[in-house]
């Protein structure tokens, strides 16, 4: 698999990730079935996506860039469908996440 076909994973990843979190949310704390099974589905695909990234990028590397990129999208979910807008704090920490994210791929080496 190419470098390229991993970070596409990745995003496979990160997109059944973000699906998991919002489906978690309406699923209610587990007591409605239908987003329960979907949360359920979503995080075990997600899981090997992320798996199969690993056959090329550090473990490490893998799952910093995962879980900050589904941590931005899920807050742009949260944002549209939930109306949960960040305070300033909060911006500013996403912003690190960020440029964590991208330092750890840029300049991170592989």
């Amino acid at each position: 698999m190419s470098l390229a076909t991993s970070y596409l994973f990745l995003g496979v990843a990160v997109f059944l990730g973000v699906t998991s979190n919002s489906f978690a949310k309406s699923a209610e704390g587990f007591t409605l079935l239908f987003p329960s099974i979907i949360t359920a589905i979503t995080i075990v695909l997600c899981m090997y996506a992320l798996s199969l990234v690993m056959k090329n990028i550090p473990m490490g590397i893998t799952y910093a860039s995962f879980a900050g990129l589904t941590i931005i999208a899920t807050v742009i979910v949260g944002v549209i469908k939930y109306n949960q807008v960040p305070n300033l704090y909060s911006m500013i920490g996403l912003a690190f996440i960020i440029i964590g994210v991208l330092m750890v791929n840029l300049l991170g080496g592989k």
